[in-house]
């Protein structure tokens, strides 16, 4: 024990930020997002979005639980950031992608390096709702399916997993029901962090 190093500890600190977009999937089919004027946030997420719910199947993303098995929901949100989507524009060759196209529920403005938010940080926004990042979100073919469709470069469903790697932002839980409208100031809570 006595050569162990000590583990750094770096503090808690408060960031700003602007909901550029609110987006849902409700009533859709398909993958993509539409912008709305407002998210009701409830404590099962979004009513009718494909991601709501307490609850969900166990698929590729958690290998350690058998696949189709009942597991809790950490992904009701999705969450991306401006300036992150466009530099995965940047790196497609393509102008700033749109959040509905890779199935965003909520677009910020000002967070740098959005997809490395740790786990735990909390978002506080005005009026009550609150959200916790649970986890970053992984590129998947289904977003590159959506952007290729736009971009009518079939080519771009192979490109956007490799451009968007620790890019796509971060998934949430609601943990404080409430209203969302683009224009709100946000809060971003990080916690205490420290590798073990």
């Amino acid at each position: 024990m006595a050569d162990e190093k000590p583990i750094a500890i770096a503090p808690a600190r408060t960031l700003r930020a602007q909901v550029a977009a609110v987006l849902t999937g409700a009533g859709e089919e398909r993958f993509e997002t539409t912008p709305v004027e407002a998210l009701d946030l409830r404590l099962d997420g979004l009513a009718g979005d494909r991601h709501a719910g307490f609850t969900r199947r166990a698929g590729p993303r958690e290998p350690w639980h058998p696949r189709g098995a009942e597991i809790r929901s950490g992904r009701q949100i999705s969450i991306v950031s401006t300036e992150e989507l466009e530099e995965i524009g940047r790196a497609m060759g393509l102008g700033p992608i749109a959040p509905g196209w890779i199935g965003a529920n909520l677009q910020l403005a000002g967070v740098p390096r959005l997809s490395f938010l740790p786990t735990g940080t909390r978002l506080f926004f005005d009026g009550g709702a609150a959200l916790v990042v649970e986890a970053q979100n992984a590129p998947c073919r289904h977003a590159g399916r959506a952007i290729a469709r736009h971009t009518e470069r079939p080519g771009d469903e192979l490109t956007f997993p490799k451009a968007a790697r620790r890019l796509r932002g971060v998934v949430a839980s609601v943990e404080r029901a409430g209203r969302i409208l683009p224009g709100m100031e946000v809060r971003v809570r990080l916690p205490e962090q420290w590798i073990y």
